[in-house]
């Protein structure tokens, strides 16, 4: 383990002009690391690189065949590395050592996927009668400014880069600042596979200063970020200071509807995945359980099981895929969660299992289940974004679909059934942007994701994301005679 790293701006790695920040791992609590830290000069400099590489065509004339190849082999350069970037990747994360090569894996899977589709974004002709040849073209909008989550550093980062790179923009990256290492070996990949310098740029700031510099620079095209909403609006108004358009993922706190058909012993391993993987520290994970109350004993008594089986300890002891939980990314984000698990006991919610920090060192939270929740607490409508699943009852299809809809946010939902017209209705009615039927997480690369309300607009992911990162030029020709 390197003990500083440096950012990666035009092609150097540099030093930061606001010095340097400390990195933890969270599994110990001690120091991990020095990451060099971005100041506004550094931003400039970096969306100025992306500039140049944008209005010079280096990538944009490419023939996207070639583009395509590019962004396929940085996902090979992943997987011949993915040994020594799941080491550091686990240690400032904390996830599991065998959770965070599947990570990488899913990286190395958006480059696969983007580098194939680069010469599937065609245009059209349009029929305007004769006289006329008119047609449609796409193009980048330039340089695209991706701010990453600390959840999935690397994983999110491929997610927005390879379509951005698929489609000829330059990419300036704004590393998290709990987890910024393991970004390290995109830009190492951009360098192996021949990218143009400039054409991906990576540094660590502060949100308040490199992330301000970089959402408002007057010479950003498109904004793509992950995280908080109120980071997001902040994001969102300056870019519509300088008229960029964004791709907000603001997070969410997605529902599970369980039905009294539904197979109970299949679901305790999506219990396991989606509130347990990565710490309950996802996204779309399923930090609400909407149980019918003919089931609901039996179905915490299975989910208590799963909670209680689980292997807690430090990610790097982790190394093969089993029934283990790593540490929370950092002590705060920890207190955070085991102090909303606290006040949901005090308005009357009951801990069926776990909701305590653990006695040893490092960031960790015992896999917990709260029942006894209502609609109206603060746990059942906001992000814990830890290990900790709340259960509400339910008595009818109508009253589980008004719960599940009840919050601000609509990433993702579920429904546990084995009545596919139940099912299909539960899809219709449920306000999310993706909806899993049987199982959580179904799905891919393939499929578009992105929320509704509160939890933001844009879509990633399937051939959707690549509409983000290009414009529509219309071409229309008067023809002679």
């Amino acid at each position: 383990m390197k003990t500083y790293w440096q950012n990666y701006i035009d092609g150097t790695w540099v030093d930061g002009g606001a010095g340097r920040i400390d990195v933890f791992n969270p599994g110990t609590g001690e120091k991990l690391a020095e990451q060099a830290l971005a100041d506004v000069s550094d931003v400039d400099r970096a969306v100025m690189a992306a500039q140049r590489v944008h209005v010079s065509g280096a990538l944009a004339d490419l023939r996207p065949v070639e583009r395509g190849r590019m962004v396929q082999a940085m996902g090979h350069y992943l997987l011949e590395h993915i040994d020594e970037i799941a080491k550091v990747l686990t240690l400032e994360q904390g996830k599991p050592l065998w959770e965070a090569r599947i990570e990488i894996e899913g990286a190395a899977r958006y480059f696969e996927y983007y580098g194939n589709q680069a010469e599937t974004v065609e245009g059209r002709s349009i029929p305007l009668g004769k006289g006329y040849f008119d047609f449609t073209t796409y193009e980048p909008f330039g340089v695209s400014a991706q701010i990453i989550p600390w959840n999935y550093p690397v994983e999110m980062t491929a997610r927005s880069l390879s379509a951005a790179l698929a489609t000829g923009n330059a990419c300036v990256i704004k590393t998290p600042e709990l987890t910024p290492l393991s970004n390290a070996w995109l830009a190492h990949a951009a360098e192996a596979v021949g990218l143009p310098k400039g054409a991906v740029n990576i540094l660590c700031g502060l949100g308040n200063e490199a992330g301000a510099a970089l959402s408002a620079h007057p010479h950003v095209n498109q904004i793509v970020f992950t995280g908080s909403v109120p980071t997001g609006v902040a994001i969102a108004t300056a870019a519509a200071k300088n008229v960029v358009p964004c791709v907000l993922e603001l997070g969410g706190k997605s529902a599970a509807i369980v039905h009294d058909d539904a197979d109970l012993e299949a679901f305790e391993n999506d219990v396991r995945w989606g509130i347990y993987f990565n710490a309950g520290q996802v996204c779309s994970a399923m930090s609400r359980v909407i149980v019918h109350e003919s089931v609901h004993d039996e179905l915490v008594e299975r989910m208590v099981g799963v909670a209680q089986s689980l292997l807690v300890q430090p990610g790097i002891d982790q190394l093969e895929f089993g029934p283990t939980m790593g540490a929370m990314v950092s002590e705060g984000q920890r207190d955070r969660a085991a102090n909303m698990v606290g006040e949901a006991h005090a308005e009357g919610a009951h801990v069926a299992t776990g909701g305590r920090k653990m006695n040893i060192p490092g960031a960790f939270l015992e896999p917990t289940i709260m029942t006894n929740v209502t609609p109206e607490m603060t746990i059942a409508n906001e992000e814990v974004f830890g290990p900790v699943l709340s259960v509400l009852k339910f008595s009818s299809d109508e009253d589980a679909i008004k719960i599940a809809n009840g919050t601000p946010y609509g990433l993702v939902g579920g429904v546990f059934t084995r009545d596919i017209d139940r099912a299909t209705t539960a899809a219709r009615q449920l306000r999310a942007g993706q909806v899993f039927v049987n199982e959580w997480y179904a799905g891919g690369v393939e499929t578009p994701f992105g929320g509704y309300g509160k939890s933001g607009y844009g879509r990633e992911k399937g051939r959707e994301a690549l509409w983000n990162y290009v414009q529509t030029k219309n071409v229309a020709i008067k023809l002679k005679g």
